[in-house]
């Protein structure tokens, strides 16, 4: 049997959680807050493809400062803004890009993860789901506003993390308490210009690895 894709998977999973894992008050708090932000056409308010990525320096697990523009010199970034490890559609999404990790690689890409998590919690991620790639933690959410991926989260939304035992304040800090980064993917070219840009309201939807290792192929090939 052929694997499921990522987005296939995504939407399995989606499914399981609508039909059975998830009563309907939780469901309908959690539309609400996707419909304010497709109302708000939120996703629009990100960086596009041809504007020119934002520098940043974020601390990896180990807390080594990882800076944009030094990686952007080894070659493209493929960069992946993510809620949590707490999050099932996060997980299926990061590792959809580590089963093809050699693939991006090979192309010439790194593949660079960003969460609000602190950066015990990015370890804890980065173990779950073995992956070989950077995971970094912007804490206080800066880098995300930058990229124009940031949401202030409504009460109603936050009490009922709270109540599925994903405190905030725990797992992001105080400064990150509020605040989720919608789930978004950028490819960067070396000359610091994003080549893609995916970013969804809709915090079950994301974009599919295989279709972004695709478009670095073909950024490859331009400039061979």
């Amino acid at each position: 049997m052929k694997p499921l894709t990522t987005t296939q998977e995504l939407d399995a999973t989606r499914a399981l959680y609508r039909d059975h894992k998830l009563p309907k008050s939780a469901i309908e708090i959690m539309d609400a807050a996707t419909a304010d932000l497709e109302n708000d056409d939120a996703a629009s308010h990100s960086l596009q493809p041809g504007h020119t990525a934002p520098d940043f320096i974020l601390p990896n697990v180990d807390g080594r400062s990882v800076r944009l523009y030094s990686e952007l010199k080894k070659g493209p970034v493929v960069l992946v803004f993510y809620r949590g490890g707490w999050c099932p559609y996060c997980n299926i999404h990061l590792r959809g890009f580590q089963k093809l990790l050699a693939e991006f690689n090979a192309a010439g890409a790194q593949v660079v993860a960003i969460s609000p998590q602190l950066p015990d919690q990015s370890l804890s991620t980065l173990k779950k789901d073995e992956l070989a790639f950077p995971v970094l933690s912007d804490v206080a959410l800066s880098t995300a506003r930058a990229f124009g991926v940031a949401f202030e989260l409504p009460k109603a939304l936050l009490d009922l993390y709270a109540d599925f035992e994903v405190v905030l304040d725990d797992v992001n800090g105080e400064e990150g308490a509020k605040e989720l980064p919608m789930p978004a993917t950028f490819v960067i070219r070396a000359d610091r210009t994003l080549a893609y840009a995916h970013v969804e309201a809709d915090f079950t939807r994301r974009s599919e690895p295989l279709e972004v290792l695709n478009l670095v192929r073909e950024l490859e090939n331009i400039t061979a």
